[in-house]
């Protein structure tokens, strides 16, 4: 069997990427890590990707003269890697049409909000402003509308009183760490079938 390759987008401190690496490690997904692309420089990230032998780059969106050519970019370089799935790991940019096109069906991404409510960004101080008992995370196929793809898994969290975004956030970020690899394993052993907008999981 051809080793399943996946490609991640960072902008910050990585760690989902880093419970996708334990999940690798501890042959519990199997799976490798072909490449990691970050818009930001220096990010703590790479400080991961280097203790885990893993190949890194640092895309600069600034050389490009707009997001589509920045897109293209970032998919000949995943394509070049012959990656299966690409995982959004704290992107904080927008994929266009033009990068989606080319991974139909084939990008990800882990939100800290129960969607469909709390899109975008802030999605823990918004469930706190609103007053919500429960919030958590989703992992989602990527389309072209913000946070808006079929959900793939979903953990929920009790949102308590005297919580704060920083608060919520960190028992969301902890549940992130769990489903994020379980729905990357879903994906590589083909166990996911579409109704209409819905994901179901066969053999559950």
């Amino acid at each position: 069997m051809n080793e399943f390759r996946l490609g991640v987008l960072v902008s910050g401190r990585g760690t989902n990427l880093q419970a996708i690496i334990d999940s690798i490690e501890k042959k519990e997904l199997a799976a490798v890590i072909a490449f990691v692309i970050s818009d930001k420089v220096g990010v703590p990230a790479f400080e991961r990707c280097a203790r885990h032998g893993i190949d890194s780059v640092f895309a600069d969106p600034k050389i490009y003269s707009d997001r589509n050519r920045y897109d293209l970019a970032l998919a000949e370089i995943f394509q070049s890697r012959e990656v299966d799935l690409i995982c959004l790991a704290g992107y904080m940019r927008i994929l266009g049409a033009s990068f989606l096109k080319k991974f139909q069906g084939k990008v990800i991404n882990v939100h800290p909000s129960l969607l469909p409510a709390f899109p975008g960004l802030g999605a823990q101080g918004q469930a706190v402003t609103a007053g919500v008992k429960f919030s958590g995370c989703t992992v989602h196929f990527v389309n072209e509308k913000i946070d808006d793809g079929p959900i793939i898994l979903q953990s929920a969290v009790p949102v308590h009183d005297s919580d704060d975004a920083e608060i919520l956030s960190a028992r969301i970020l902890e549940q992130e760490h769990i489903i994020y690899p379980k729905a990357i394993k879903m994906i590589l052993e083909k166990r996911l079938e579409f109704s209409g907008k819905r994901v179901l999981c066969k053999n559950n």
